[in-house]
């Protein structure tokens, strides 16, 4: 297992498998469960879907295709997308999930992540952040999927979602996203700087240099790839795939 996790985190549109741009236009990537086989076969130490439309088409996870999927997957999955009450998120958990990735309703009722911290373990609570910056450099938190702004800072929210018990923060750039051109190290930086639980940096990711810049210049606890492991390259075709393990010891042991 490598020292640095790295986790494909896959975007989930009710039962179909997609990849966003920027939060925008998507591309469909083919069926998850499917993909799920493929990623076994690869022994990836770790998976994360996330329903990007279940909250803002006001609907609940689909728990049918996500028990598929925990049937099919041999390590260890995470679910974030429509998590609003306390009894889904106890079934999405029952049907062999580990972690809940809690983003939209965090913002409008933080208790909900003292909440499940309390229940399950801070482990298995990971509070996602959507953050995106303007053209003065100015960062803002986004929620129900980049489509509302709100008055968040993201520095000041990642404090409080660590106060509130989360275990962990997935942070995703807006600007990043899907986009091949690096993580945003500096906003990583900034929230590593400001909290102790673990920080997975997510969006951007389109070579092995970008994963290395976001551990050791960001502090990453994780990175999370999207693109990288669902197409051949930029611009080409769908290909389910992993970086190379003894490429990714070296640069990140």
């Amino acid at each position: 297992m490598l020292k640095t996790r790295v986790i494909p985190v896959l975007q989930l549109i009710d039962e179909s498998l997609v990849k966003t741009v920027k939060f925008g236009e998507y591309g469909y990537i083919g069926d998850p469960v499917n993909t799920v086989r493929i990623f076994n076969e690869l022994e990836v130490d770790e998976l994360s879907f996330l329903d990007i439309r279940a909250t803002i088409e006001n609907r609940g996870p689909n728990l049918e295709i996500l028990k598929e999927i925990a049937d099919e997957c041999f390590m260890p999955l995470s679910y974030g997308g429509g998590l609003r009450d306390f009894e889904t998120a106890k079934k999405v958990l029952s049907i062999g999930f580990e972690k809940l990735v809690i983003n939209s309703y965090a913002v409008e009722n933080p208790s909900f992540i003292t909440r499940l911290a309390e229940h399950f373990g801070n482990q298995s609570v990971i509070a996602s952040i959507d953050v995106k910056r303007n053209i003065l450099g100015k960062y803002s938190v986004f929620s129900h999927d980049g489509t509302k702004k709100t008055k968040l800072t993201p520095v000041k929210w990642a404090k409080e979602l660590e106060k509130l018990g989360a275990g962990e923060l997935l942070i995703t750039s807006m600007n990043q996203d899907g986009t091949w051109s690096g993580y945003d190290v500096n906003l990583i930086k900034k929230i590593t700087d400001a909290v102790s639980i673990p920080v997975i940096a997510n969006g951007g990711a389109g070579n092995l240099k970008h994963i290395e810049d976001v551990v050791k210049k960001g502090n990453a606890s994780a990175v999370a790839l999207g693109s990288m492991v669902v197409y051949q390259m930029k611009d080409m075709g769908v290909l389910v795939n992993f970086p190379d393990r003894d490429k990714l010891k070296e640069i990140l042991e």
